[in-house]
């Protein structure tokens, strides 16, 4: 009752933030928990930056809403030619919205840009294997890797496909040109994108004729915004108010909670102290309570129960708050502190789930300084491998269905936001990657998983699901990938 009362309140004082003017046919507003840090589609892991992106540029392979592998800019599935080369055909007569042909060199393009190291782009590990690609003909490109990979198909649904031309135009990050069935329209920062259809899209103009797209953080406000009919989509409703709005959808997703673990840092470093932060934590009530049903406790590993190499021998870690406190006094940890490190707004419940954490190591004796950052300022912490947290939140999605997606980011020492150094599990995750065998593989990922399971590298949470308000006049299902493509929507209007 308390939480229903503090929402409602918050509702009603932040109803007089939206205009009460209905929405025009055919156009739709949506609420992202975050501002894009920039709007070129390459460089950051940033999920405000995809929710617009998504619309704007398209990738070689696509995937259904219920995640099946389908061609997308690919004119069929791809070939494999060698061990190391995958030959693609592309559609014909596609163009960027500038003009520019979307053909062989833009693929070239694409591909060498987002694996330059200078680059530093934070998507790399999608692309771990990926060592470039060479034009065939005008139609016909071939990726190479450095070694075998069975699951390069897989990586180009991720990665957008980008102007030869203009990416290095200094107007690319905020103004951005794709193939998509959106076209970018203005910015207002702090506030708003607004996108609109590209009625020249080659496959079909969309029916929805414009988006905005308003970044608020703040659960409550998107409520409002949504009961007072301003806004017709928004992600991480609170489960505690499905019933409350004109229409949700749930599904289960591909995101999995976790706080990564530094091995390294003084304070996390003896594994007594790791193990105590994992016994810690109550799943079941984070789940439960917080969640209201809408997640399950994950088996001990980051990689999804829907992915290749989900290690299915693992168990959900413990719930022990006595055995945490006498291996803090064992290590001789009592009192010591422990920074927490994350965001507010981006994934659903984050802050609460950060600071129930955070409750749960105080009471086993730590001192927890629990630092929540803008997403941009976060990001940039999640990503500096000098610099690593004790402890950062991080909802890890793994849209490659693979369990390299979760490996490379979370395990693998030195890749993206691992926070070990453990130098022979990495070398294992190296050799998985390219182990084309699909039972010497799954066999490999898990005795990764069971090495860091083992010694706490990590402190995984829960499989979530997602979680969608919308209006009445809205009709979209949700897609397995958590995608808000907006050429599948429609209005009833």
């Amino acid at each position: 009752m308390k939480l229903l009362s503090l929402i409602s309140g918050v509702a009603l004082a932040a109803m007089t933030v939206f205009a009460t003017a209905a929405a025009s046919a055919g156009d739709i507003t949506i609420a992202i928990g975050s501002e894009p840090s920039t709007l070129d589609p390459q460089v950051r892991d940033d999920g405000g930056e995809r929710a617009v992106n998504d619309n704007i540029y398209e990738t070689l392979m696509a995937r259904t809403p219920d995640a099946k592998l389908v061609p997308g800019l690919a004119a069929a599935d791809p070939v494999q030619k060698d061990g190391t080369t995958w030959e693609f055909k592309l559609r014909p007569n596609i163009k960027f919205t500038n003009g520019e042909p979307f053909n062989a060199d833009a693929v070239v393009a694409s591909v060498t840009r987002i694996i330059d190291p200078t680059l530093k782009s934070e998507q790399i590990s999608y692309f771990g294997t990926i060592t470039g690609a060479k034009k065939v003909d005008d139609l016909t490109v071939d990726i190479t890797t450095n070694g075998p990979d069975p699951i390069l198909p897989a990586r180009m649904y991720w990665m957008k496909m980008v102007p030869p031309k203009y990416v290095s135009d200094p107007n690319f990050a905020s103004h951005p040109i794709g193939t998509g069935p959106y076209l970018f329209d203005s910015w207002s920062r702090g506030e708003s994108i607004v996108i609109k259809a590209n009625p020249n899209y080659w496959g079909g103009a969309p029916s929805i004729g414009q988006v905005t797209y308003k970044f608020i953080g703040e659960s409550g406000t998107r409520l409002s915004g949504l009961m007072a009919g301003e806004l017709d989509l928004i992600t991480n409703l609170l489960p505690e108010f499905t019933k409350q709005v004109p229409k949700f959808a749930a599904v289960q997703g591909l995101e999995t909670s976790v706080i990564v673990l530094s091995t390294e840092n003084p304070s996390t470093k003896d594994p007594r102290v790791r193990e105590a932060m994992n016994l810690a934590i109550d799943r079941d009530a984070l789940a439960k309570d917080l969640f209201g049903g809408y997640a399950k406790v994950t088996q001990g590993q980051l990689v999804n129960p829907k992915a290749f190499g989900f290690n299915t021998a693992l168990k959900p870690y413990a719930y022990d708050p006595d055995k945490a406190k006498a291996l803090i006094k064992e290590a001789g940890a009592e009192g010591a502190t422990v920074t927490l490190q994350g965001e507010s707004g981006r994934w659903l419940k984050d802050r609460e789930t950060i600071e129930a954490v955070a409750a749960y190591w105080t009471a086993i004796g730590l001192k927890v300084d629990v630092q929540i950052s803008e997403f941009g300022e976060y990001l940039n912490r999640l990503f500096d491998k000098a610099h690593r947290p004790d402890a950062i939140f991080v909802a890890n999605s793994d849209e490659l269905l693979d369990a390299d997606r979760a490996v490379t980011s979370g395990y693998e020492s030195g890749a993206s936001f691992a926070s070990n150094n453990d130098q022979d599990m990495a070398a294992e995750s190296k050799a998985a990657r390219t182990e084309t065998d699909p039972t010497k593989r799954a066999a490999m990922y898990a005795d990764i998983t069971k090495k860091a399971y083992d010694g706490n590298y990590l402190a995984p949470l829960l499989n979530e699901e997602d979680i969608y308000g919308m209006s009445a006049r809205l009709d979209w299902t949700p897609r397995v990938d958590s995608k808000l493509i907006v050429k599948e929507m429609k209005t009833t209007d």
